[in-house]
């Protein structure tokens, strides 16, 4: 595996191991820091240098990113006298030295004794414990705390002696965890664990952006050469052998194959054998005159700098000879980098691979292996394919998804009827910045890279110039200033002589026939919005900005009166409202009483006793109209506009935000008046209707005060953290983009720029105002 950095949450953690072997380490933690209830994990960490530890770094640092809001962590490191490591400056609370027998009861002691533990999370790979085996299951069997134990390998066919461990550390824990459908399958029908006690939670792996390949073989000096790579800490099992035999082949069909051999020598393996694998490996390259095709990079690599080589990687190979291992975090890792994988039939390769990810071959065959390479390298396209459909198949077991199922198995085990405080990410405009061009924000992207031949829409660069605006307005950083120039010229290139809007224009800059074919009202609604946002700021914009956006509004102004479609009359009441917070025209309050007359019309004749709202069904954007309904009561004091604004949105809040969440309406089944109860159809949720809400409950509640809006809006921005169907992240944090749907089974993973954008207008809804803001975005600082 890798090295890692450790992360240090809590700087009190601080422990140096002595040479000696010693029971467990602890230190005075103040009581005021353990508030919180507590996980406490007994596993291997970070230096030791071992899959376990790599996984378990891994797993705490998300939960620490995501949940330290709602837990804190203690780490219990297991050591042996053969493995002792200095944990200063590390999140290591205490050590536990598996070959001392009595180190168990103060660890035992601790833990039934400490108030903020609420449950122990344990790593258990059998090597771990084996010399002290019947201390260890003593030990759990005396555990007052409620305890998970993670299962690392489940041996398939059991002998009496497994098949009695195992079940007995498994009848005293609350939950087992695997890795694998394969797993799970054999705990419940060899060792007969029932099925409710055994949970699958994938290996996590690292989200990553989707570099330019060529970029990183410059990086690495590996141009023109077609990679083939394996990692993780050598040893024999690794069979790297395989590879070796199979590359003669290979090179008659690919003379520029380079094979990578990142990784030192497993620390166990050196201390009993030294070098003898790698050497047994150096002494067949020579035999086969491989020097030129094999490089060994005998190093324990940082994590950004193993992911780029798993990232600039043609085809990744895995050929463990072991058939009952049941999962790797190296062949999980190179997955969910793209890497399309070659692999022996682990039961991990076989539940991933067989869905279209990669290729599998017969253990120790040089011949399969050739054969499934060669096929890879001579088709970019069966790559690219590959690549594609790999990183859709991982991207549910990003380490952000694991730590979800972990703290929510956690959670209804020790806190049942808490809710879950989901971290908030810190804003991240990179992936808005990679897919603005001079011409304005790319519409669409393939996973996090934008597609050009998408061409661009005022819909999207009217809502980023909304955003970019809004950021600005928090932070007055200029930075943004350039997009916000480039999204406002693209509105003017888009008007018409007549003051209105064309939405669509290609790649060229050419406007396409779906500007003649379409509807384009609602897309001229989001244009007034954009503009009046701007206009409402001017006292900290540059002139230049300012004038060209109030010429562009004055052509545009003619037109408002004579649209009458739902939405693009709400957009256009948000453009004139906050326009008004700085221009107050009695004209704009003229033109705000009319829409808003029209949508009150709507709304009475279409409202019953059991149906308030201003149309027969629920469709897209549907907070925007009582969010529009409440600007008017603002700007004309029309407290009938109020009263429908603040009906018709409870009205849609309690078919919205259920359950400490919110699942809004499905655009594969719209809600209508003759069904008034929630659809079961839960896919096609989209993020411009999470985000539409929770800026409609930040106006509603700094307007009413009412906290229950308040409550409404951070649950929904959960949606985007993992409080949804799935419970998986729609907010990618590693690229800055959001993904574009909820489906049913999966999360629609491309990452374009209205969901990105949609994202960012909600995650700067719930940041509180800064004073400066005043009346700049229509909104008191509450």
């Amino acid at each position: 595996m890798h090295s890692i950095n450790t992360y240090n949450p809590n700087t009190y953690h601080q422990h140096t191991t002595s040479k000696q072997a010693i029971p467990i380490a602890m230190h005075n933690t103040p009581p005021t820091l353990y508030t919180q209830p507590q996980i406490y994990c007994i596993t291997t960490y970070p230096p030791r240098e071992c899959g376990i530890a790599t996984y378990t770094h891994d797993l705490i640092h998300a939960i620490h990113t995501k949940f330290s809001l709602s837990y804190s962590i203690g780490i219990c490191a297991v050591i042996n006298n053969n493995e002792v490591h200095n944990y200063t400056g590390t999140a290591v609370l205490h050590t536990l030295n598996t070959d001392d027998a009595s180190a168990y009861t103060a660890v035992l002691t601790h833990i039934n004794q400490s108030t903020s533990i609420k449950v122990v999370l344990i790593q258990h790979e059998f090597g771990l414990f084996y010399r002290t085996e019947a201390y260890f299951i003593r030990f759990l069997q005396m555990l007052t705390k409620p305890f998970i134990i993670v299962f690392h390998t489940v041996i398939p066919s059991p002998s009496g002696t497994v098949l009695f461990k195992i079940n007995l550390i498994a009848k005293h824990a609350q939950q087992a965890i695997v890795m694998t459908q394969a797993a799970e399958h054999i705990l419940t029908q060899q060792y007969a664990i029932p099925t409710h006690k055994v949970s699958v939670i994938p290996h996590g792996t690292h989200l990553v952006v989707q570099p330019c390949k060529l970029q990183l073989k410059q990086k690495y000096s590996l141009v023109g050469k077609k990679v083939l790579a394996t990692f993780g800490l050598l040893s024999e099992g690794k069979n790297i052998e395989t590879t070796l035999l199979a590359l003669p082949t290979i090179i008659k069909e690919h003379p520029n194959v380079i094979f990578l051999i990142i990784g030192k020598t497993h620390p166990t393996i050196i201390k009993n054998d030294g070098e003898k694998y790698r050497n047994l490996l150096q002494e067949i390259i020579t035999k086969l005159q491989l020097e030129r095709h094999v490089l060994f990079i005998n190093e324990f690599l940082s994590l950004p700098i193993l992911l780029e080589y798993l990232q600039l990687t043609d085809v990744y190979l895995f050929t463990s000879k072991d058939p009952n291992q049941a999962v790797s975090g190296t062949f999980a890792y190179a997955i969910s980098c793209g890497c399309p994988v070659v692999s022996t039939p682990i039961p991990h390769a076989k539940e991933v691979l067989n869905k279209g990810a990669g290729i599998l071959i017969n253990f120790e065959s040089p011949i399969s292996l050739a054969a499934a390479v060669n096929k890879l390298l001579s088709n970019h396209e069966l790559r690219n394919a590959i690549s594609l459909h790999s990183i859709h198949q991982m991207a549910p077991h990003a380490w952000e998804n694991s730590a979800i199922a972990h703290v929510n198995l956690i959670t209804t085990i020790c806190q049942p009827n808490s809710n879950l405080q989901y971290n908030i990410p810190p804003i991240n405009l990179n992936h808005i910045k990679q897919s603005t061009t001079a011409f304005g924000i790319v519409q669409f992207s393939i996973i996090n890279k934008p597609d050009l031949l998408s061409g661009y829409t005022i819909d999207d660069n009217a809502r980023a110039l909304i955003a970019m605006l809004q950021y600005y307005a928090h932070t007055l950083n200029a930075e943004v200033l350039p997009l916000i120039h480039i999204y406002l010229n693209y509105i003017q290139y888009c008007q018409k002589p007549d003051g209105s809007f064309h939405n669509y224009t290609n790649q060229h800059k050419a406007f396409t026939h779906n500007n003649y074919t379409e509807n384009l009202d609602d897309a001229n609604g989001r244009t007034i919005w954009a503009l009046g946002t701007l206009l409402g700021m001017s006292a900290i914009l540059p002139a230049s900005l300012v004038a060209n956006a109030s010429h562009i509004m004055e052509l545009a102004m003619p037109r408002l009166p004579h649209i009458y479609s739902t939405r693009a009359m709400a957009f256009i009441i948000k453009g004139l409202y906050y326009k008004y917070t700085y221009h107050k025209h009695t004209a704009d309050v003229a033109l705000v009483q009319v829409l808003a007359t029209r949508l009150q019309q709507m709304y009475l004749h279409t409202t019953t006793t059991n149906w308030q709202w201003y149309e027969g069904s629920f469709t897209y954007g549907n907070s925007t109209i009582p969010e529009a309904m409440l600007q008017a009561y603002i700007i004309t004091g029309n407290k009938d506009f109020k009263y429908i604004a603040v009906n018709s949105f409870n009205f849609l809040l309690s078919k919205i935000c259920v359950h400490n969440t919110i699942q809004v309406i499905s655009n594969q089944n719209w809600l209508t008046n003759a069904h008034l109860v929630n659809s079961n159809t839960v896919g096609g949720q989209q993020p411009i209707d999470v985000a539409y809400t929770i800026i409609a409950l930040r106006l509603f509640y700094t307007i009413t005060g009412n906290t229950y809006y308040k409550l409404c809006m951070h649950s929904a921005f959960s949606w985007f953290l993992g409080n949804n169907h799935l419970h998986q992240i729609i907010y990618n944090p590693c690229t800055g983009g959001c993904y574009d749907g909820l489906e049913v089974t999966y999360i629609n993973l491309n990452q374009g720029a209205e969901s990105t954008i949609s994202y960012l207008l909600a995650r700067l809804s719930i940041e509180p105002l800064p004073s400066h803001t005043n009346t700049y975005l229509g909104l008191s600082a509450k």
